[in-house]
């Protein structure tokens, strides 16, 4: 009987060794898991710190979530730190190529920011109370109107707390090689409160994950901080020009950081 409790220790190294398609498995079951172990520690140390819900709790989430990239086995290459060097509220907008995203945002996240996120993650166990604690924006997409309630709930406090907010403008996770076309949430949110924007861009994950092919290897990441967008002065009319410079700005970044990144690793192969 107790050689039958070492089959699966042996199972599991032959699988990781032989098949991309159990180390893809493993490694998203992996992740999942010690971000809800993670979650489950840091919520009584966020509710000593703060007292419950609070901006200043990002700190704890952001000092607990920074080791697990080596534990994937990825690595962040970041350039542009100084356009971050910017006083005051300001939106940072990022492309979304999947829940691998969160590292590189507690990579590089500015005191007192918090993202918005889809209401479905407040539902994500540990995860989704912990992100609540940390002050994360919860938004409706399928309701228009929750949503721009929300933005201009979250314009307000912007200024009035003096705190910055991540959005993903593409509005959902997107690995097609390109950027989708963005929404105008963000856009209507750095305008009503006249702070400029930040766009934030990742390189292409498809050197080392692939999702519909199952691949999930070590890998490396560029993330560029762009200059920042001023929007002073600026009104509703804007939001669409704005929308669009953006969008040109992030997509040629995303395009040279993709190919640099293929260049220098080179494509998975299948």
């Amino acid at each position: 009987m107790d050689v039958l409790w070492m089959i699966p220790l042996l199972l599991i190294p032959l699988l990781m060794w032989t098949s991309s398609t159990f180390v893809f498995y493993f490694k998203k079951f992996f992740y999942v898991a010690w971000m809800m172990l993670l979650a489950l520690i840091g919520i009584p140390l966020c509710i000593l710190k703060s007292g419950g819900r609070d901006i200043e709790n990002m700190r704890i989430i952001r000092f607990m979530v920074r080791h697990v990239k080596y534990l994937l086995g990825l690595r962040f290459e970041v350039s542009g730190w100084e356009h971050l060097q910017t006083e005051g509220p300001y939106v940072i907008i990022s492309n979304h190529q999947s829940s691998l995203d969160v590292l590189g945002l507690m990579e590089i996240l500015p005191h007192r920011c918090t993202m918005i996120a889809k209401k479905e993650l407040i539902y994500a166990g540990t995860v989704g109370l912990i992100c609540w604690l940390g002050g994360i924006v919860f938004i409706n997409r399928k309701k228009t109107s929750d949503a721009k309630s929300v933005m201009a709930d979250a314009a307000k406090t912007m200024l009035e707390d003096q705190i910055r907010l991540w959005v993903f403008p593409e509005g959902t996770r997107n690995q097609n090689g390109d950027l989708l076309p963005f929404k105008k949430g963000a856009f209507h949110l750095a305008v009503q409160a006249q702070v400029p924007i930040i766009p934030v861009v990742f390189s292409s994950y498809s050197n080392f994950y692939l999702r519909k092919e199952k691949q999930f290897k070590s890998g490396s990441i560029r993330l560029k901080i762009l200059p920042k967008i001023e929007t002073k002065g600026l009104t509703s009319e804007d939001v669409s020009s704005l929308s669009d410079k953006s969008f040109d700005l992030m997509r040629s970044a995303f395009l040279d950081l993709s190919d640099s990144v293929t260049q220098s690793n080179g494509p998975i192969r299948h």
